[in-house]
């Protein structure tokens, strides 16, 4: 799949086996003549203890150690991903709201636009984080998609993650507030798209 390809972007992920699959990609195009090979990760993969950022991280290895010119980028969660989570919490009839997470959510098109302006760059190994312009809280979050549904206010029950993910979150460890290359569209704007369309 890679012969003949001077540029890889890699954009495949799961929740499982994303650092396998990264590995037979970076295999696959050591032995071909790719010369850059670009990746989308998640902030805070080297912060946040989560399995799924372990994977993360390990795919980023992966890259950086395979000899061939890379590019990462680190982003905060789609807006779409957000709504997902807070689509599914306000179905609940009290809505859980875990103490200090936050969370920066960035548009899916800003970034996919900054990661087609990396993939036709030379490799620029680790880039500064794509962020959305705005920190929310999920109460926030789940007030302003409410309020534009018309939906009622739920009861919230305060949830305290727990153990080492729990701190990390707590900390703002999933966070980038400085340094970062921060996206132009808010959560409120989002929102307004889809209700729009």
């Amino acid at each position: 799949a890679v012969d003949g390809v001077h540029t890889v972007l890699h954009l495949a992920g799961g929740p499982k086996g994303d650092d396998e699959a990264t590995r037979t990609l970076v295999r696959a195009a050591a032995g071909a003549d790719v010369r850059h090979l670009a990746y989308i990760s998640v902030v805070g993969a080297d912060r946040v203890p989560l399995a799924w950022l372990r994977t993360k991280l390990e795919s980023e290895r992966a890259i950086t150690g395979s000899g061939l010119g890379w590019t990462v980028l680190r982003a905060a969660q789609f807006h779409e991903l957000t709504l997902t989570m807070i689509e599914k919490m306000t179905r609940l009839p009290v809505l859980p709201v875990p103490g200090g997470l936050r969370l920066q959510p960035v548009a899916a098109r800003e970034v996919a636009a900054r990661l087609a302006e990396l993939a036709l760059a030379e490799p620029s190994g680790r880039v500064p984080d794509m962020t959305g312009p705005e920190v929310h809280d999920l109460a926030t979050l789940a007030r302003s998609y409410l309020e534009l549904r018309g939906g009622r206010r739920r009861p919230k029950l305060p949830v305290r993650i727990p153990g080492k993910a729990g701190r990390a979150y707590r900390s703002g460890e999933n966070l980038t507030l400085a340094d970062a290359q921060v996206g132009k569209v808010t959560w409120a704007e989002f929102l307004a798209e889809r209700d729009a369309g």
